[in-house]
């Protein structure tokens, strides 16, 4: 036997037996039909788990104290946000059980195997804030434990030691893969779900109602811009719908997985906006709180603080690990030729960095948080809008061009790149910039129309850039299997 064929069977071995042990050492490889057993119900909880954030509550808050809402404002706010986002995530989500592979590896055939380095790139940059900001939440919801218990006050060493702990946990879930993070999600769900009902219990019993009730009405345009707001968050989940349902089979039902994602999402997004909501009535300084999970040691009695805040913990955790999967798979569509969980461990490092100089340096969490969704939801929008308007014309994928990265692939197009995608995507992405307005930046259109003072660039976006799609002339639809070059057509 030849060495190299020692060196691949040596491999193999390794990686079956990693398998057995729960890893999973696919990448962005399409998963064979055989493997799809999932269930859109399975969805629900990784929806939910995908939620499960205190910062839901201090958004909430703020719909109160900052945008002036009453408590049935928050209540329609709530509601409307998840269902708008969350469908936009199921729908696109459709896209997995149709190609069985990640989402920014099905994104090849709409951009080219070169132009979909363009969006990946910053998609995968977008996700570094993400977690940065998730590891942030999760090491001060840490921090507020050590507080409560032991009387232990932050400081430089413990803040860099929880972030770094926080990243350890993340990265060894995400990591694991597939079944670590569904066997997480559910048990997260239930325990959150409990504690979660326990809170809001107490809430109803200490809770001065007729000063909640009380609060005269806000504006139609601040119902909107918090709408956007919280559903801005939302969209930032779609590039990796079709991570968690590339394992269902092609006969899964699409009603269903829409309906599973904005099921899961709006079970969690709705009571901790109301949460918050409710809770500011009586503690307004919650919404401009220095960190974003402190106050809840404040509010609630020791023996619910700290295992709710634990939970929270644990939720943050799993968002975290949701998000870095996905980014490995984004990853190695960027070229990075690394296992999965290896590419994982790029976003970790990169997350606890980003961690410590936002804990550090930054004066104010929730303007940074709410800045930066502003431009994230901007980021993510501008791919949905051409990925999805490509999904109402494409069915299938062609499982060998989606990896074949050199001229010989179907998803070439021309010297790499499809024009009419990478056009639509770059108006698409300065459009929504132009109608943008957050701490960090203004575009020069964001002031004097009703785009801009809502925040709804991002919704500009989508638009601009799904109806450029839609009109320029584009590759033609590739039969599946088929190996040759698609010729444009108008």
């Amino acid at each position: 036997m030849s060495t190299t064929a020692h060196h691949d069977g040596a491999l193999g071995h390794l990686e079956e037996s990693l398998e057995q042990h729960g890893l999973e050492t696919r990448g962005i490889e399409p998963v064979p039909e055989p493997e799809r057993t999932g269930t859109p119900r399975g969805l629900l909880p990784t929806w939910i788990a995908a939620n499960i954030t205190v910062l839901l509550v201090t958004v909430g808050a703020s719909l109160a104290v900052w945008f002036g809402l009453n408590f049935w404002q928050s209540l329609a706010v709530g509601t409307a946000a998840p269902i708008v986002s969350y469908g936009l995530v199921g729908l696109i989500g459709i896209a997995g059980k149709r190609g069985g592979a990640p989402g920014m590896a099905l994104s090849r055939a709409v951009f080219g195997q070169r132009g979909n380095l363009l969006p990946g790139a910053l998609i995968w940059v977008a996700r570094w804030g993400w977690e940065t900001i998730n590891a942030v939440t999760g090491a001060y919801a840490l921090l507020a434990v050590l507080d409560i218990l032991f009387g232990i006050r932050s400081s430089t060493v413990l803040i860099v030691v929880t972030l770094l702990l926080f990243v350890i946990a993340t990265f060894a879930i995400s990591g694991m893969g597939i079944k670590a993070v569904r066997y997480c999600n559910r048990w997260a769900t239930w325990l959150f779900g409990a504690f979660s009902l326990l809170v809001l219990g107490r809430l109803v019993v200490v809770t001065d109602w007729s000063r909640v009730f009380g609060q005269p009405a806000g504006s139609a345009a601040a119902m909107v811009t918090g709408a956007g707001l919280i559903a801005a968050g939302g969209m930032s989940w779609a590039p990796a719908a079709p991570d968690f349902t590339r394992y269902l089979p092609g006969t899964a039902s699409s009603a269903a997985i829409v309906r599973n994602t904005v099921g899961g999402a709006g079970i969690v997004v709705l009571p901790l906006v109301l949460m918050g909501a409710v809770t500011a009535s009586g503690t307004p300084g919650l919404a401009g709180a220095a960190d974003p999970v402190s106050f809840l040691g404040e509010i609630l009695p020791l023996w619910l603080a700290v295992p709710y805040l634990l939970i929270a913990l644990v939720g943050m955790v799993l968002i975290n690990a949701m998000s870095m999967y996905s980014a490995g798979f984004t990853a190695q569509t960027l070229g990075f030729r690394i296992p999965r969980h290896w590419a994982v461990s790029v976003n970790a490092v990169i997350s606890l960095a980003l961690g410590a100089v936002l804990m550090l340096a930054a004066t104010s969490f929730m303007a940074s948080f709410i800045a930066f969704l502003s431009l994230l939801a901007v980021a993510f929008s501008a791919w949905v809008g051409v990925f999805g308007t490509d999904m109402l014309r494409r069915r299938e994928y062609d499982a060998t061009a989606l990896l074949d990265t050199s001229r010989t692939s179907a998803y070439w197009y021309r010297a790499g790149f499809s024009p009419a995608a990478v056009a639509a995507w770059a108006l698409g992405l300065t459009a929504g910039l132009l109608f943008t307005t957050c701490d960090w930046f203004t575009g020069p259109l964001a002031t004097n129309n009703p785009v801009g003072r809502y925040g709804l660039g991002w919704i500009a976006t989508i638009v601009v850039s799904g109806l450029l799609y839609a009109v320029l002339p584009k590759p033609a639809v590739v039969p599946a299997s088929a190996g040759e070059p698609a010729p444009l057509a108008v």
